[in-house]
């Protein structure tokens, strides 16, 4: 007597699973049809007739089978002809506690003159009558703890790619993301996020002042943790979102202005902060722009927001970070100008570090963003923008770089007046840089929301 344990079992090319009544049935799909015997692959469940005791199968019969009071036989026919059929299923999910015994009836079972014993839980099983060699073949079992296949979440919205297994959906602007089908745990049913805000405008450099304006924070970014950042784990990593059949708006944060340059003004404002990204209950903060240096010596520190933004206060830090707080954090703080009195302006913040403090010899750059592949292409996101130079003989005239992942490069100061700062980069959130003497601030970039689940 054989054994044939369940996970072992070759499954044709060809079969499906048919679940019905209490059990799994095993049947062969059309496209198994015995050719030249006058029938296709499936059988006729005897569901009028529950089998509790040994007993002998006709051809082209599915039985369920309670092995409940105890274990039993059944016999497969005695004088098959080829193409002829049984299946058998478990009725009450005993098979392992009371195995069924499958007769051979005189002929072999996949090649061996032996009786098969069933003994899985929940256990179908087809078998198909080929030749007098391998006698009665398997072509199809499964169990009933098998019967919840995988299905998947079937979504509209945004640009559609696709990367292996999973759909990405790409939003650059406004838009929905709809869930028309919710898949299982199989499958799939929660989904991936990237939410990128807009990033902040740079900080001007105001007449009479030399000094330039501080770097714009990025803007804030959220994303869950199954996707892939360098290095990994990255610091602001959330947790995938279940979904379940609705619409999803979904809002792409706008970057910010730069601050414009004035005339012998002690007031100012600082760049414009960026707006806000949104997707289910992910919002990520606009970055907060940078400060700006004012006429007659005036002064401030950048804005609180996503990112921060660089500051122009002699010996002040720049704007905070993670602004409104969340958790796990969505950006850092902006630098400080931290040499008095020398003017070198702070960098922005960015979604991976803070920005960089203005020093006696260098402006701070912007804050480096993160990199984050979600869409099978690894983009690094939300840079903070470089803080801007001075004129001034006893300053760098240089403004400082911007952060990785979009941000703008704070403007330089050969001359007085000098250039304005880089605008970030649209679709990264990145922060644009403060600018150079008497100059504006370069504009932030607009953010994104990528959306990704498996689909198959």
């Amino acid at each position: 007597m054989s054994k044939i344990e369940v996970d072992a079992i070759d499954k044709q090319s060809g079969s499906t699973l048919t679940l019905g009544g209490s059990g799994t049935a095993v049947t062969l799909a059309s496209g198994a049809t015995q050719s030249g015997f006058g029938r296709e692959g499936s059988v006729d469940w005897q569901t009028g007739s529950i089998k509790t005791a040994t007993f002998t199968a006709a051809n082209g019969e599915g039985y369920f089978c309670n092995t409940t009071a105890g274990a039993f036989t059944v016999n497969l026919p005695s004088s098959p002809s080829a193409g002829n059929i049984v299946a058998v299923s478990d009725y009450a999910k005993t098979f392992s506690t009371n195995n069924l015994t499958v007769g051979r009836g005189g002929s072999n079972i996949e090649g061996s003159a032996s009786d098969l014993v069933l003994d899985a839980t929940g256990l179908a099983m087809t078998f198909v009558y080929v030749d007098g060699t391998k006698g009665w073949k398997v072509v199809g079992a499964g169990r009933e703890a098998d019967k919840s296949a995988a299905e998947f979440i079937v979504a509209t919205g945004g640009t559609i790619t696709e990367d292996g297994n999973f759909k990405v959906h790409t939003f650059t602007g406004p838009g929905t993301f709809t869930v028309c089908t919710v898949g299982n745990a199989a499958g799939s049913n929660t989904v991936d996020y990237l939410v990128v805000a807009g990033g902040a405008g740079g900080g001007a450099g105001n007449s009479p002042s030399v000094h330039g304006g501080g770097g714009g924070g990025a803007g804030g970014l959220r994303y869950s943790a199954s996707t892939y950042t360098n290095p990994a784990p990255g610091p602001s990593a959330g947790t995938a979102l279940p979904v379940t059949s609705q619409s999803y708006p979904v809002a792409v944060g706008g970057g910010g202005s730069g601050a414009a340059t004035g005339t012998g003004s002690c007031t100012g404002n600082t760049g414009n902060s960026g707006v806000n990204s949104v997707f289910s209950t992910i919002t990520s903060a606009g970055g907060g722009g940078g400060g700006t240096r004012l006429g007659s010596g005036g002064q401030n520190s950048g804005a609180a927001g996503g990112s921060g933004g660089g500051s122009t206060t002699v010996g002040g830090a720049g704007g905070a970070g993670n602004t409104p707080p969340v958790n796990p954090p969505q950006g850092n703080n902006g630098g400080a100008n931290s040499c008095q009195p020398v003017a070198n302006m702070g960098g922005g913040g960015g979604a991976g570090a803070v920005g960089v403090n203005g020093s006696c010899s260098a402006s701070g750059a912007g804050g480096a963003g993160l990199r984050v592949d979600i869409n099978g292409s690894p983009v690094t996101y939300a840079g903070g923008g470089g803080g801007g130079s001075s004129a001034s003989p006893q300053t760098i005239n240089t403004g400082a770089a911007g952060g990785s992942g979009g941000g703008g490069a704070g403007g330089n100061s050969p001359s007085d007046p000098g250039t304005a700062g880089s605008a970030g980069s649209n679709n990264t959130g990145g922060g644009g840089g403060g600018s150079g003497s008497k100059a504006s601030g370069g504009n932030g970039g607009s953010g994104v929301v990528i959306i990704r689940y498996k689909f198959q």
